[in-house]
């Protein structure tokens, strides 16, 4: 067996073993209390088993000896760290997760076991679609221990959207901490993003994607080589999550919830919205014109808050 389809096919025994027995665990336990830390933990398993077989394959440096490989496991590791420990922070805080309430009888109604597995279903695929470029990494047996121009540009772009994601949820929490003062937040980078964190954690997936194409065997290059493609779903999937999938990303944070700034302060809220992008951290978003915030900001109509019998466009027009 090649050490590609080791380290793929471990991935997916793993993680496909790893949620089924945290399901089998919390349903009888009927608590979703780790739930997140063992999506968290699954990923630093993946890394962790990935480096070690990645190592063993004909040719391949050992990984103390590949700074590629390194480097890769490292901030992955990091970032899913961080999102281990700030999930179960926030879950502590919260005191549980409402998104299990019902499938787990929680509301006074039938437990309900499939729903409930269907959660840790998907928490499987989120762990391996966005692992991809990572396992793509560590299972190659490349040797290219020097970097180029191009794999250095890419690895510090991937280390500035850790670092985003992780200063940016540091930011938010200290300032639920210190009150809410000032109703919605406009701290360090929510100045210049209304969620800087989201785009943390999609840019630093299509970082690590282009990173990865220099660990392709492929005589041709990444280019040609199916697995590197493969790795793509790893942006996608989490822009798909971030940007369209309702319980959770901007749809849930946008949208009918903005009804509590409109209601608290209209006017300032309006403002900032105008004036601040909604994903990529940027100075001067008010310059920017409608249909470029539609066309290459993600500011879809979707996002916009419409009190009942509103239009998207007459609310687009009140925050112009």
């Amino acid at each position: 067996m090649g050490t590609q389809a080791l380290v793929y096919g471990t991935a997916v025994g793993a993680t496909f073993g790893m949620q089924i027995l945290g399901f089998a665990a919390a349903w009888v336990l009927k608590t979703e209390t780790f739930y997140d830390i063992f999506g968290g933990c699954n990923y630093l398993l993946l890394a962790l088993l990935s480096a070690i077989l990645g190592a063993g394959g004909e040719g391949a440096l050992p990984w103390t000896d590949d700074p590629r490989k390194i480097l890769t496991t490292v901030l992955f590791a990091c970032s899913r760290g961080w999102l281990l420990l700030f999930l179960a922070w926030r879950a502590h805080e919260r005191k549980g997760d409402s998104r299990f309430d019902e499938v787990l009888g929680k509301n006074g109604n039938p437990a309900q076991p499939l729903n409930f597995f269907v959660f840790w279903f998907v928490q499987a695929l989120w762990v391996l679609l966005i692992s991809m470029p990572m396992l793509f990494v560590n299972s190659s047996s490349v040797r290219k221990p020097d970097f180029s121009t191009y794999d250095i540009v890419w690895s510090v772009l991937f280390g500035s959207g850790v670092l985003t994601e992780i200063v940016a949820d540091i930011q938010k929490a200290w300032w639920v901490k210190k009150g809410r003062k000032g109703v919605f937040c406009e701290v360090g980078l929510w100045k210049y993003s209304r969620h800087p964190n989201y785009w943390g954690e999609i840019f630093q997936w299509w970082c690590l994607f282009a990173f990865s194409y220099s660990s392709s065997e492929n005589a041709l290059g990444g280019y040609a080589d199916p697995l590197w493609w493969l790795g793509i779903v790893s942006p996608l999937f989490t822009m798909q999550i971030l940007l369209n999938m309702g319980p959770t990303g901007i749809s849930n944070a946008e949208g009918k919830n903005l009804k509590r700034y409109y209601d608290k302060c209209p006017e300032r809220y309006a403002k900032y919205r105008e004036n601040t992008s909604i994903l990529i951290p940027m100075i001067g978003y008010r310059f920017v014109p409608q249909f470029l915030k539609k066309l290459l900001f993600f500011e879809w109509d979707k996002y916009a808050y419409k009190p009942s019998g509103e239009s998207a466009e007459d609310s687009a027009k009140k925050d112009e």
